[in-house]
């Protein structure tokens, strides 16, 4: 049988005793509360920081919103006033260049078309001029217009030409108007290609100065028959 053998140190068998230092656990322990402390500070300044970006982020966006949409609003107001005043003016000034452009086009149009008639009246005045020199006989027909216009009833008339269509003329006018006491006047002050004719106190001027003032005429031009144009 096992004796346990239990001792009490007497008191008397103690030393000195020393006290326990907690000295280094309680230093860690501040550290580490510290370290929490710390931790949890900047956790509240992280959070803090992402309110007010938040924040700020929100309020950027709500302030662009509001400024886009007071520029746009102004934008408009300064489009409004601008076709309200200074538009309606440019627009006025642009219809009067428009129209002032629009009115040159029509006087160039104008010059144009007065250039081509006059042209054309030179050429028919060349062509005139060579039918009457190639072909005498063409008197002939107004002669017999002017006849007709007259209505004879006296059947007497005076026909004043040309001596050179006189000479061609003479014997073909007495057969046509055989009925007619016809009387063929050579006159030098009449050009060739032309007549007067006489009946009763009445004259038909069928001269060529005449008859082409006539046709110019009716196209709205002023073009004498130049002197020195009849044919000799």
């Amino acid at each position: 049988m096992t004796r346990t053998h239990s001792r009490f140190i007497p008191g008397e068998e103690v030393g000195a005793v020393t006290d326990w230092q907690f000295g280094a656990v309680d230093q860690s322990s501040l550290r580490f509360a510290a370290k929490l402390k710390a931790q949890e500070e900047a956790q509240a300044q992280a959070k803090e920081s992402v309110l007010r970006q938040a924040g700020f982020d929100d309020g950027y966006s709500q302030g662009f919103a509001q400024g886009h949409a007071q520029a746009t609003l102004e934008g408009q107001r300064q489009i409004n006033e601008y076709i309200a005043t200074q538009g309606q003016e440019a627009a006025l000034q642009f219809g009067q260049l428009l129209e002032s452009a629009q009115a040159q086009i029509a006087e160039q149009e104008q010059v144009m078309a007065k250039g081509v008639l006059e042209l054309a009246c030179e050429l028919a005045r060349q062509v005139l001029r060579h039918e009457l020199s190639t072909n005498p006989n063409a008197l002939q027909p107004v002669i017999r217009e002017a006849l007709g216009v007259l209505a004879i009833d006296s059947k007497a008339a005076l026909v004043r030409l040309n001596p050179l269509d006189q000479d061609v003329l003479a014997e073909v006018l007495r057969t046509e108007f055989s009925g007619l006491s016809l009387t063929l006047l050579a006159d030098t002050s009449i050009a060739r290609g032309g007549c007067l004719v006489e009946s009763a106190g009445t004259v038909v001027d069928g001269t060529l100065e005449k008859r082409w003032q006539r046709s110019v005429a009716s196209l709205g031009l002023d073009s004498a028959w130049e002197v020195g144009d009849g044919i000799d």
